[in-house]
């Protein structure tokens, strides 16, 4: 489940970074899979702190923590919003 919800996040953030940043913009699709690439990445980093597994030990016992859920949100949206920044100057220095 935090996958998912990281890797939504990261397309979210990826889009919405290329929005704001149009001179970084990779299109809708190189948005989405850089914001996608971000996500999974922020997520994994987050969990490997150790904020990653509440959400699911909480959601095995009937619940959903709401704090884990948010931050696995924030942390797939500024990672997609990150890689799409740093792969847009890449390409921006390359063309």
């Amino acid at each position: 489940m935090e996958l998912i919800i990281s890797l939504i996040s990261g397309a979210i953030g990826g889009n919405a970074a290329g929005g704001i940043m149009k001179n970084l913009s990779l299109g809708t699709i190189g948005n989405t899979v850089a914001g996608v690439v971000g996500g999974g990445i922020g997520g994994k980093i987050i969990g490997m702190l150790g904020a990653g597994g509440m959400a699911e030990a909480v959601g095995n016992m009937g619940g959903m923590d709401m704090g884990a859920i948010v931050g696995q949100i924030a942390s797939g949206g500024v990672g997609g919003g990150v890689v799409l920044a740093v792969v847009g100057m890449v390409k921006k220095m390359m063309g």
